[in-house]
C-alpha cells in the first residue's frame, strides 16, 4: 500500500507574525502563526513546517514562545526551523512541542552536526533543508543561506548526497527561483535530488495552481509544502487533497 502524499503548508515566522515574499524578498505579513496553525490543523493539513526565517540571518534563537503556543493548537506533526545549531537546541525544541527539527545553515557550516543528531534523536526527527537556486554549480544548482541572502558554494545536489549519508531523514527543497512566484514547482531541481537520494522528498517553492502538485509528486516528491496559495485564499487544503485523490493519488482525509 502507497503511503499518503502529505500536504503541509508551510508558517515563515519573523518577529512573530507569519510574512510571506517572491523569491525571499519584499515580505508581506500574513497573519498570527498560533492562528494559522489552529485553521490548518482544523482544515486537514498533514504536517505544519514553522520556519523563523529571522532566526538564521540575524543569528536569534528561534522564538520558543511561539513554538510552544502553535504545538499547543496543532495535533499533527509539526516541523521547527530556523537558527538550530547543535544537538542542544534540538532538544529544546522537541521538548517546546516540535515533533521533528528543520536544520539548514548551521549543518553547511559543520556538516557532522547532522550525524550528532540523527545519532541523538534518530534520523526520523531530522529534515535538512535546502534552499536552493539555478547557478553554476556542477549540477546546475546551487545551496544558499541566511533565507536566501549568501551564496554557500556548494552544489545543491552533491550536499543532498552528503547530508543523506551523514544521516538526514528527510529533504525539504525550497526553490528559490520558484519561491511565491506561484509558477509552478522547479520539476528539474526535484527530479535531480530524486535521483540521487532516496529519503522523503518535501517540494516547496512555486505552487499557484492545483495542477502543480501533481506535476511534483510525478516528478519525484513524496509531500507537498506551499504557503502563499494557503495564506491567501487562492485554495484551501482540502481542494489539493480532492484534486490529487481524483488522480489516483493516496490523500489522508481529515478526521471531523
Amino acid at each position: 500500500m502507497s503511503l499518503s502524499v502529505r500536504i503541509i503548508p508551510c508558517l515563515d515566522v519573523d518577529n512573530g507574525r507569519v510574512v510571506k515574499g517572491i523569491n525571499f524578498k519584499n515580505l508581506t505579513d500574513a497573519g498570527d502563526p498560533v492562528q494559522m496553525a489552529k485553521i490548518y490543523n482544523s482544515e486537514g493539513a498533514d504536517e505544519l513546517t514553522f520556519l523563523d526565517i529571522s532566526a538564521s540571518s540575524n543569528q536569534l534563537p528561534t522564538t520558543l514562545e511561539v513554538v510552544q503556543k502553535t504545538a499547543e493548537q496543532v495535533f499533527i506533526p509539526l516541523t521547527v526551523g530556523g537558527g538550530v545549531r547543535s544537538v542542544n537546541d534540538v532538544d529544546t525544541l522537541l521538548r517546546a512541542g516540535a515533533d521533528k527539527v528543520s536544520i539548514n545553515t548551521a549543518a553547511i557550516n559543520r556538516p557532522q552536526v547532522i550525524a550528532e543528531i540523527a545519532q541523538r534523536f534518530g534520523q526520523q526527527v531530522l529534515v535538512l533543508s535546502v534552499d536552493a537556486k539555478r547557478g553554476e554549480s556542477k549540477s546546475g544548482f546551487e545551496v544558499t543561506t541566511h533565507g536566501g541572502k549568501v551564496l554557500a558554494n556548494l552544489d545543491a545536489i552533491e550536499w543532498v548526497k552528503q547530508a543523506c549519508e551523514l544521516g538526514v531523514g528527510e529533504i525539504l527543497l525550497n526553490s528559490m527561483d520558484a519561491d511565491g512566484t506561484k509558477a509552478g514547482f522547479d520539476l528539474e531541481m526535484i527530479k535531480a535530488v530524486r535521483a540521487v537520494t532516496n529519503v522523503p522528498l518535501i517540494a516547496s517553492g512555486g505552487a499557484g495552481k492545483l495542477s502543480d502538485f501533481e506535476d511534483a509528486l510525478k516528478s519525484g516528491a513524496n509531500a507537498l509544502l506551499a504557503a502563499s496559495v494557503f495564506h491567501f485564499g487562492s485554495f484551501k487544503i482540502s481542494d489539493v487533497k480532492s484534486y490529487l485523490s481524483a488522480k489516483g493519488y493516496p490523500m489522508r482525509t481529515a478526521v471531523s
